[in-house]
């Protein structure tokens, strides 16, 4: 065999809005299997890669054990969700669905970033002058079903990629055509980024904007064939609509390039430009992409090329995967691990076992029940208790709480199940350990905008009333008093029958903030809908897709599921109070009181001290007013 191949296939994916690609990586930059997916003929991501592994032979398919995918859309945390399309994933659920190892999803432009420094002559084209710097920051820019933007920073020894949306910075025209275009694209955007032009999208876009202005009658046709008419058939109009996608291109190229000091180059990508060839070296790109006026010659320094190979985005893909690989098998991130390593000779042939398991999956280790680390290892439940005492830890549960802070890249800390065999260590160890996964999972999601609109909102008010039910009563006082301390008139109503009267009160001067976890409380929609008859703005801290997500204004999301059956909603409702504490900080800043209100500890006793217990409401030592007490526990989660 001519190339060493690795122990196990590795699945890369690079996922836009319209195709989803996949192939096989079997040894370094050997690649068997590709295929492509229209993302239309899947309801999700999980059922396109099912799919595809269906294509493929059962037996390789089986073998696969570790991927990457690089995907269009920001990836920060644990849930993806695409911007230009309907799919949406949590990473760690789908690594476990998918039973592989280790999953990786990155931006995909941050992915074509990684392969830059690797492409040969053959796989890219320079358009223009300029000579590239060694070891200097290169950028990329690259439309397709939106305008990707990424680029490379040199760093030691290798580079750092940046992942970045500057794709949705504000358009600027460059003469009177592209004046009428943006007067034109604002009939149908408030905002008219790049994006919005240098796309797919935006070459429909330009092509109705210039037949207006040309006073022509032209059929709608999609970006395709928009540029094969302009490319084969020579028609006017579309041949004017790539020539002006090729120079807002170039200014959006030049403004990046200013931007990052690039002098190691600015490289084009995406699924269009690479298509038109000489046509988009004959354009108006480099032209415009040097117009900077004083800083000509200073753009003139730098190169531009176009990314002509196809595999690019894939083989940057590998590159990071293979980097965290790299990391998992040294065991730089973990001591644990490293200590599992230096004991094992020690350990038991049995104990030995467990060892082995973990340090071969020390990823599903941290989510994995006792009985299935148990059954992978042929041993004994108390063996691998055993095991984890002898390493220092107090069980299970400290052994993986150790074990998921110390691994290398982002695992998220899942929720573990208490269970009646659970010692009281292990018992305190997993609720904390819940309740900060569940925060930090809350804090990756939170809506800067949104946010923002409801602290706007709730500081213009002249009054603010707080209504929920049951379990969330105490959320809706603790709410009461942390406005009432800020000097804003409050209430909290948390009984059926005087939220129905209090909401026949309502004024437009009053929001209206709606708290229920489910988002499906018959007593409070009806509040809802009382709420804007009487024309005061209604604000839900609630769940995502809930009925009153839909109904509410604006809508604060927080996701959490319990089961009410067996526990108090003790998570969520800490959840929900720290949304809170979120506004009133924002109200208070808003407003530039001096002090801010004091939170944690205080808050919580002077609640403790100022009202009764809520009807129903579960006191377990959990009764406390977020930021001060769960800042502490969330800075020691990871």
């Amino acid at each position: 065999m001519p190339y060493s191949p690795f122990e196990r296939p590795r699945l890369l994916a690079d996922i836009g809005g319209t195709y989803a690609r996949f192939t096989l990586e079997v040894a370094p930059g050997v690649m068997e299997h590709t295929l492509s997916l229209q993302c239309q003929d899947h309801a999700d991501f999980y059922s396109a890669v099912m799919s595809y592994l269906a294509q493929i032979p059962a037996e390789v398919a089986a073998s696969v054990r570790n991927a990457a995918v690089a995907i269009a859309t920001p990836v920060a945390g644990d849930l993806v969700r695409m911007t230009n399309y309907h799919w949406q994933f949590s990473i760690e659920q789908m690594r476990q669905r998918l039973h592989f190892d280790n999953l990786v999803v990155v931006n995909d432009f941050t992915a074509l970033a990684m392969a830059l420094p690797s492409l040969l002559p053959h796989q890219r084209r320079q358009v223009g002058g300029g000579s590239a710097e060694t070891r200097s920051v290169v950028g990329l820019i690259g439309a397709g079903t939106g305008l990707g933007v990424s680029g490379l920073i040199p760093a030691n020894e290798g580079w750092i990629a940046l992942g970045t949306e500057g794709g949705h910075s504000s358009f600027a025209p460059c003469d009177e055509r592209e004046m009428d275009i943006l007067r034109f694209a604002w009939k149908e955007y408030s905002h008219v980024s790049f994006e919005r032009l240098v796309s797919g999208p935006g070459i429909e876009l330009i092509y109705r904007a210039l037949a207006q202005r040309n006073g022509v009658s032209a059929a709608l046709l999609p970006a395709a064939e928009i540029t094969r008419h302009a490319m084969e058939e020579h028609d006017s109009l579309c041949r004017e609509t790539i020539e002006v996608f090729c120079s807002i291109l170039g200014t959006a190229a030049g403004n990046l390039a200013v931007t990052q000091g690039a002098f190691g180059g600015i490289y084009i990508g995406g699924g269009i430009v690479p298509r038109l060839g000489q046509t988009f070296d004959q354009s108006g790109f480099r032209e415009r992409f040097e117009d900077k006026g004083r800083f000509s010659d200073y753009m003139k320094r730098i190169p531009t090329f176009v990314v002509t190979s196809g595999d690019a985005t894939l083989v940057g893909a590998s590159i990071i995967l293979s980097a965290q690989l790299r990391g998992l098998d040294a065991a730089e991130g973990s001591a644990l691990l490293s200590q599992i390593q230096r004991v094992r000779s020690s350990l038991s042939p049995a104990e030995q076992r467990v060892a082995d398991q973990v340090l071969a999956h020390p990823r599903s280790t941290v989510n994995d029940a006792i009985a299935a680390i148990a059954r992978a290892a042929e041993v004994s439940q108390p063996t691998v208790i055993r095991f984890c005492r002898s390493l220092g830890c107090e069980g299970l549960s400290d052994f993986k709480m150790r074990l998921a802070s110390g691994l290398t890249g982002t695992i998220p800390i899942m929720h573990t199940q208490v269970t009646s065999n659970d010692g009281m260590l292990e018992l305190g160890a997993k609720v904390l350990g819940n309740t900060a996964a569940a925060v930090l999972q809350v804090r990756d999601h939170l809506n800067r905008d949104t946010i923002d609109k409801a602290i706007k909102l709730i500081s213009d008010a002249q009054r603010v009333e707080f209504y929920a039910v049951g379990h969330y009563s105490v959320v809706a006082e603790d709410a009461q008093l942390k406005f009432m301390r800020l000097g804003v008139p409050s209430s909290a109503y948390t009984v059926p029958r005087m939220q129905l009267l209090a909401s026949n009160l309502l004024t437009p001067t009053t929001v209206t903030v709606i708290i229920s976890s489910s988002g499906r409380i018959h007593e409070l929609l009806d509040v809802v809908e009382k709420a804007k008859e009487r024309g005061s703005v209604v604000v839900a801290i609630t769940a995502g897709q809930s009925p009153l997500a839909r109904k509410a204004d604006l809508a604060l999301i927080v996701d959490h599921v319990e089961d009410i059956a067996t526990q108090v909603p003790m998570v969520s409702r800490i959840l929900h109070l720290l949304m809170i504490d979120i506004l009133v900080v924002g109200v208070s800043m808003r407003r530039g009181a001096h002090n801010l209100p004091q939170l944690g500890a205080d808050a919580s006793v002077a609640m403790d001290e100022t009202r009764p217990a809520a009807s129903g409401a579960s006191h377990t030592g959990l009764g406390i007013s977020a930021a001060g007490d769960l800042a502490q526990l969330t800075s020691h989660a990871r």
